[in-house]
């Protein structure tokens, strides 16, 4: 066989190959990875002694953690990426909105089993004084523990996860899937976040240097630049106090704004401060204290509060003597 021959017969090969999956594909029903799904949810561990998370603000209520700062309510997630243990997600993929069920996941897939060796003995002077004292979440050389027992100078600390051996039962129900690009965004902001920020998508002209093509015939050619308009798709985000100290966003900004880019299919992230005036007529000269303030502004201000200027000017020259 020659080597045409056997390229054509490679050839057709990747051609059945596609055209396979293609048809998989196209038989594929219900849910599929890259959809955005709006989902509700309560997780327990299997023997029902521990919240582990939930979605529904009345399970959150009774468990007493409805305190804690975080809003209570359905969660959007994109399938095959992660969001959600891969027992769940897999019970989701080729399911419908408004399918429901349960699922346990076995604690080597969820916070891992539980290792004996993870538990040391370290010296009290490596914890705060503060968090000296049994159950304290404490991070010892970088790892995050919490400790079982102090006694004198040492601390027994458990560097397990607190969930570590346990095995955790899902229960969940599919309420939508979620095609509006604004919704998405805004979906995925508040997984990462714990929050829900106002947010928009709009395509900006935006100016841009691109290099040009460089001459082939002249090797030494410098890299040349040329300015051109080009689209940019861009979801713009609106700045709180409440966003600009989370400490989510704080440690991860530029991670969490790729992830957007990336799942919503836009060009770039946007985050928009706005300072809202104070209504106080600026600020003036601060080392004066009335700054902007003439001598006569000075004088009708003291006859308004029925005050003797030179009363005080009296009072001052006794003072210094």
């Amino acid at each position: 066989m020659t080597e045409d021959q056997e390229a054509e017969l490679e050839e057709q090969a990747d051609d059945v190959e596609e055209a396979a999956a293609d048809e998989d594909a196209e038989e594929a029903e219900g849910l599929q990875h890259g959809a955005f799904v709006e989902i509700d949810y309560t997780a327990y561990t299997a023997d029902g002694d521990q919240l582990v998370d939930t979605t529904d603000p009345d399970v959150a209520e009774e468990e007493g953690v409805d305190d804690q700062g975080q809003e209570f309510k359905p969660r959007t997630i994109v399938l095959g990426e992660g969001h959600i243990f891969d027992g769940v997600e897999e019970a989701l993929v080729g399911s419908e909105v408004g399918d429901s069920g349960t699922v346990t996941i076995p604690a080597e897939e969820a916070f891992g089993e539980y290792d004996a060796d993870d538990v040391q003995t370290v010296s009290a002077e490596k914890i705060d004084e503060d968090d000296r004292y049994p159950g304290a979440n404490v991070q010892v050389d970088g790892q995050q523990g919490y400790i079982s027992t102090i006694i004198g100078g040492r601390a027994r600390v458990d560097f397990n996860h607190p969930l570590a051996g346990e095995d955790v039962e899902y229960e969940y129900e599919i309420l939508d899937e979620v095609d509006d690009r604004e919704q998405q965004a805004a979906g995925l902001f508040e997984m990462y976040l714990g929050m829900e920020p106002e947010l928009w998508i709009e395509t900006d002209e935006v100016e841009e240097e691109v290099p040009v093509e460089p001459d082939e015939d002249d090797e030494d050619a410098e890299p040349e630049f040329e300015t051109e308009t080009v689209e940019k798709e861009t979801v713009y985000l609106e700045a709180t106090p409440q966003m600009t100290m989370n400490q989510q966003w704080m440690m991860g900004k530029q991670q969490i704004g790729q992830q957007i880019i990336d799942q919503i299919g836009v060009d770039r992230v946007i985050v928009q401060e706005t300072i809202d005036g104070m209504g106080m007529g600026g600020m003036g000269g601060m080392m004066g204290g009335m700054g902007g303030m003439g001598d006569e502004d000075i004088e009708a201000a003291l006859e308004d509060a029925d005050i003797d200027a030179d009363e005080i000017v009296d009072e001052l020259e006794g003072a210094d003597e």
